[in-house]
């Protein structure tokens, strides 16, 4: 991996693949805006809002552990390998390490891409005659580069925003504190909102599962958590709970499997394929990064993964002193080893039954060196991959904002004295421990939501780490001989990017 300027190429479009659209059925296949391209030709100007799907898609293995390492739902696994990643996840920091520079740069580069797209869609729509899509198309952009920004917001906190298709703008931009930044990503999604569709993402036909109006407001309701404007979160999920579109996937384990793309709990997801081939072109993600190194698969011949993301034993017993079965169990893969290891806290010496290193699906979970849990959020049943593909977890979609997640940031924007006609932050969080199999609570606290979105959203995009942040419950990201403390809630720069960009040594 090279630290390198952030790379551009604002004239790649890169087409992906979504079901039931006959255009995007084909491979992927490349192609530039420099060649000669007949921008009369309007049924085409959706090559360009393609190309950002792919792009914002196109995510590298190393940037979800990234931002996820530092709650205290997630240990790092690994014997020296990736040892910076490893001190990362205990707030020792190396600005030189690669993946913080490409985290930065790869999602920049994102957003400048779309930011190129958009300006390609507007030469279409200057060849059009009569009403055309483009707006909805920009407005779709905006929220995937939203989504992007959030995210680099969070990690180092006082960020660029770009806001043009040239790089070159950054050398003299000056960083934006992160106030500025999440409520510009609100502002945005104002805009976006009333151009996209009024549906589910998995009721469009032209990109079942692409943006619409509702992912928009999720969004913005994400934005204004981290302002800590609680009424605006409430006025943004409130919107999504009023639609009745949406509703919890009834199977919590099988939501992370198979069954659950494309369902009516996803706001935005990452979709990837292998177009039901064993063999040939597949867009994926490369989830090998989670698996265990070892297992026994029902079906024999898949690969193990890497081992390098653990579910902390902080949260398996705080799921155990919950009773919490099926979101353990699908959240948790355990090895023997790991039981044990379990059973060596006197509390915890008798364990039920259901914790086993045999998932539900009859996979059998092995010891390795590296980790003594793997995260069963990152896994796919042995029996679910395509016959022929032999990778861990193989073209598996990967959940980014769910229902779920609506409905608790809803109840705790409630509980911190925002006011909603939609649900009551009792019936918000009782929607999502019902399908937990978990006994309803009365007269919820904020405390109590957090603790719901641990149980519900663990190993998922940081959530924890940066609840932990927003609320400043420092001493529980102390664990396990980890020292945190609020100089440590940030990323450094990339010391890369430091070299080229003066704005981030100001």
């Amino acid at each position: 991996m090279k630290n390198i300027l952030i790379s551009f190429c604002a004239t790649a479009a890169l087409f992906i693949m979504f079901s039931c659209h006959d255009r995007l059925d084909r491979p992927a296949e490349n192609r530039t805006f420099e060649e000669a391209i007949d921008y009369s030709n309007t049924s085409e100007m959706d090559a360009p809002l393609i190309g950002a799907y792919a792009a914002f898609q196109s995510r590298g293995w190393e940037q979800f552990p990234l931002i996820s390492v530092r709650g205290d739902d997630v240990n790092n696994g690994g014997l020296g390998d990736q040892q910076p990643f490893a001190d990362t996840d205990k707030f020792r920091y190396d600005k030189g390490y690669w993946m913080y520079n490409s985290l930065w740069q790869t999602m920049y580069s994102d957003i400048i891409d779309g930011n190129a797209a958009k300006e390609q869609i507007d030469l279409y729509a200057e060849q059009a005659t009569g009403s055309n899509p483009a707006a909805q198309y920009k407005a779709e952009i905006d929220v995937l580069n939203a989504y992007l920004l959030f995210n680099i917001a969070r990690v180092w906190s006082d960020v660029f925003i770009p806001e043009t298709s040239n790089p070159s703008d950054l050398l003299t931009a000056e960083v934006k504190p992160k106030t500025e930044v999440m409520q510009y990503i609100a502002d945005q999604m104002n805009a976006a909102i009333p151009l996209l569709p009024d549906m589910r993402p998995n009721q469009r036909t032209d990109l079942p599962g692409g943006v619409t109006k509702h992912t928009a407001l999720a969004v913005k309701a994400l934005a204004n958590l981290e302002l800590e404007n609680y009424q605006g979160v409430a006025d943004a999920t409130s919107q999504i709970i009023n639609s009745g579109l949406f509703k919890l996937y009834p199977d919590y384990y099988q939501l992370f499997k198979k069954p659950g793309e494309l369902s009516d709990e996803n706001l935005l997801q990452f979709q990837y394929s292998d177009f039901d081939q064993g063999t040939g072109t597949q867009i994926t993600y490369l989830t090998a990064f989670f698996g265990p190194q070892k297992w026994e698969p029902k079906v024999e011949g898949i690969n193990g993964g890497w081992g390098f993301y653990e579910p902390s034993l902080k949260y398996i017993k705080f799921m155990l002193d919950r009773g919490d079965r099926e979101r353990l169990v699908t959240s948790v893969l355990f090895t023997p080893r790991g039981i044990e290891e379990i059973k060596k806290d006197p509390n915890y010496a008798d364990l039920p039954d259901w914790v086993s290193n045999e998932t539900p699906s009859g996979d059998v979970i092995l010891d390795y060196a590296r980790a003594l849990f793997a995260s069963g959020k990152h896994y796919l049943p042995s029996d679910q991959i395509t016959p022929g593909r032999k990778s861990w977890a193989n073209a598996q979609n990967m959940k980014v904002i769910r229902y779920a997640e609506i409905l608790l940031m809803h109840a705790e924007a409630l509980t911190r004295g925002a006011t909603s006609t939609a649900i009551t932050a009792d019936a918000a969080v009782n929607l999502v421990r019902e399908r937990a199999g978990m006994t309803p609570l009365s007269g919820v606290t904020s405390a109590q939501v957090l603790d719901e979105k641990l149980a519900e959203l663990g190993m998922e995009w940081g959530i924890r780490y940066y609840d932990m942040l927003r609320t400043e419950n420092y001493d529980e990201l102390s664990y396990g001989g980890r020292d945190f403390s609020a100089d440590k809630a940030y990323l450094p720069y990339p010391q890369a990017q430091v070299d080229v960009l003066p704005g981030l040594s100001k």
